[in-house]
């Protein structure tokens, strides 16, 4: 893509509660607007098959910066309740990727993202700006971990 900027983020949370509690939580994607401060909106456009492959959603995030975000995500990977995989289309493009295991109690998640932007404004902006929107997705990072713990109303475990 002319003129886009690569982002690559890991974010790894790590919270007092079963694989499953969690995993339900974060597979129900329509919800994440009910306690993940930051996502304005979240919607299906299209069911994927019995296993969710090929479902997409369009979701719209926001953060401390005045700009939103909305691109649409297509379902290409779920292992139950490992691995939820996706291809991001739209505002951002590439792939995204989350990790869960269980030790001990703890479950924690792993999330590798790897976009471009395509907003013309953000790529023009980016050689100067790249720092800030780095730690703008790292806001929306952690109000997720904190609003997954509260909703699961367990210990969210800070490295």
């Amino acid at each position: 893509m002319e003129n886009s900027y690569q982002y690559t983020f890991v974010t790894i949370w790590k919270v007092r509660a079963s694989l499953q509690e969690v995993w339900h939580l974060m597979y129900d994607q329509e919800k994440w607007p009910e306690w993940w401060k930051g996502v304005v909106k979240a919607e299906t456009l299209r069911e994927g098959d019995k296993n969710d492959l090929g479902k997409k959603m369009r979701f719209t995030w926001k953060s401390f910066l005045p700009y939103e975000l909305t691109f649409d995500v297509e379902s290409i990977n779920v292992q139950a309740p490992f691995v939820m995989e996706g291809i991001a289309f739209g505002e951002l493009e590439g792939e995204g990727c989350w990790n869960f295991k269980e030790e001990d109690g703890v479950t924690t998640l792993q999330y590798n993202w790897n976009v471009n932007t395509t907003k013309k404004w953000m790529n023009n902006l980016a050689p100067v700006l790249k720092p800030l929107f780095k730690w703008n997705h790292d806001v929306v990072m952690r109000w997720g971990a904190k609003g997954l713990a509260k909703k699961l109303n367990a210990e969210l475990i800070l490295s």
